[in-house]
C-alpha cells in the first residue's frame, strides 16, 4: 500500500542524510522523496512515498519523531491531501507532427518549455495517472527522455504540520 509522509525537520546539514538513511535501515525502498524549504526558513518539510504495511509505517513514523531533528510527522490520507509531481519529457516533434503533439499536450495541460527542430520539451504537473496517460499518447510519436520528481503534498483544509509539531510537544511534556 502506497503512504505519503511529510516530515517536517530543521534545515540543517546532514538532515537528509539521517532521515533517509532510517528508511534504508528498514530495508524500505523510497518511491519519491522531495524536500524543500518551508515558510520558515529554519524548518524544511520532506515528502517521502514509499509502499508497505501500515504496521511498518507506524512503526517508522514511531522512529522518525524520536529524532531531535524531526519536529512533526504527518502521514498523509489521498482523500484528504492535495498531492503532485512535477515531470519533463523530451518528444521526437518535426514538421510533420509538431502540431499533433502540441494538441495532445494541450489536453493535458502540460506547458512546452523547449521548442528544438527535432524535439519538444513539456513540463506536466499532476499525479502518476495524469503523467501515465499522457506518456502513452506521446509514445507513438518517440519519447525520447523523461524526468519525473518527487511527489510534493499538503493536507487539505485548516490543519497544518505546526498543529503535529504542537501535539507532539504537549504529549511529550504531560506524558513523561
Amino acid at each position: 500500500m502506497k503512504h505519503v509522509l511529510s516530515i517536517y525537520v530543521e534545515n540543517q546539514p546532514g538532515v537528509l542524510v539521517r532521515v533517509a538513511g532510517m528508511f534504508s535501515r528498514r530495508e524500505f525502498n523510497i518511491d519519491s522523496l522531495s524536500v524543500g524549504e518551508t515558510e520558515k526558513p529554519e524548518f524544511s518539510r520532506i515528502t517521502v512515498v514509499v509502499h508497505g504495511d501500515a504496521n511498518l509505517i507506524d512503526q517508522m513514523i514511531r522512529q522518525l519523531e524520536k529524532m531531535p531533528v524531526v519536529r512533526a510527522v504527518q502521514r498523509l490520507d489521498s482523500a484528504n491531501a492535495v498531492t503532485r509531481g512535477m515531470t519533463m519529457i523530451k518528444v521526437k516533434a518535426d514538421d510533420n507532427n509538431r502540431l499533433d503533439v502540441l494538441k495532445m499536450a494541450e489536453l493535458f495541460r502540460a506547458h512546452v518549455v523547449d521548442v528544438q527542430t527535432t524535439n519538444l520539451i513539456f513540463e506536466i504537473t499532476g499525479g502518476d495517472e495524469k503523467v501515465t496517460a499522457l506518456t502513452r499518447l506521446l509514445a507513438p510519436y518517440g519519447i525520447l527522455e523523461i524526468i519525473r520528481t518527487g511527489e510534493i503534498a499538503l493536507e487539505r483544509g485548516e490543519n497544518i504540520i505546526a498543529d503535529y509539531q504542537s501535539e507532539r510537544e504537549y504529549y511529550s511534556k504531560n506524558l513523561l
